[in-house]
This record gives C-alpha cells, sequence and structure tokens, in this order.
C-alpha cells in the first residue's frame, strides 16, 4: 500500500481546482459565489502564485498570496512563500538555507486553504480566463 504525502495530496487539491497542471495558463481569476476572487499568475519555471485581494483605502492587498512550485513528474507541490497583510514568510530565504519551520508552516497552511478553495467550489471549468 503507498501513502501519499501532503505535497502529493496538495498537488491532487490544486489539479481539482486548476485543472492540468502541466498545463499552465498566464493569468486566470476564478469566482465563486459569495467569496473573493482567486487569483491565479503563472511566474514561469514552474512557480505559480495564487492570491486573494482586497480593497484598502484605494489599495489592492493580497491576502493571502503564495508562491508554489509544481512538480509535474512527482505529482508534488511546495509551498514557497507566504505573505498576508501582517507577515512574509519564505521557506528558502538564500541559495542553500531552509527555513524549516516555514516549510512545514507554509505547506500546512497551503492544504488547509486549498482543501477550503475546494469546498467553496472554486474550479477552472467554469472560469473566465484573463489575458
Amino acid at each position: 500500500m503507498t501513502t501519499i504525502n501532503q505535497y502529493e495530496k496538495n498537488y491532487k487539491l490544486l489539479e481539482e481546482i486548476l485543472g492540468d497542471l502541466t498545463v499552465l495558463p498566464e493569468n486566470l481569476k476564478l469566482k465563486s459565489g459569495g467569496f473573493m476572487d482567486l487569483n491565479f499568475d503563472n511566474l514561469g519555471g514552474n512557480r505559480i502564485a495564487l492570491s486573494h485581494y482586497y480593497k484598502q483605502n484605494g489599495d489592492m492587498i493580497a491576502d493571502p498570496d503564495m508562491e508554489i512550485k509544481i512538480f509535474p513528474e512527482l505529482k508534488a507541490i511546495e509551498a514557497l512563500t507566504y505573505q498576508d497583510t501582517y507577515r512574509y514568510d519564505v521557506v528558502y530565504p538564500e541559495p542553500g538555507k531552509i527555513n524549516i519551520s516555514a516549510k512545514a508552516r507554509l505547506n500546512q497552511f497551503l492544504s488547509q486553504w486549498l482543501r477550503n478553495l475546494k469546498a467553496q467550489g472554486f474550479k477552472h471549468e467554469m472560469q473566465e480566463v484573463l489575458l
């Protein structure tokens, strides 16, 4: 019996929301009634950004905003950064360095966020693609 790890579970969840993760569009804005839009940006190099935005004093504020690395050959994803109104966390602060506690915390948050997004009805098939 094979056990899948958190990175593989998160890949499956993201795939259920965005579709095929081996063919990524440049940008998407996914909508689901009553919830903040989910923004997707292809950063290149199998890196993407997912975010929600709200407006405060005329400024658009990302909360949260995560950078995620996709490993299509492994069917796994890894959280690289997290940003919200109050903090910024990074897993790899500089080449050769890793913040182990941030790695665990960010990937756990990503898992919960993806489960919430799925439960809230976010799904690419019925969404508008931005140019």
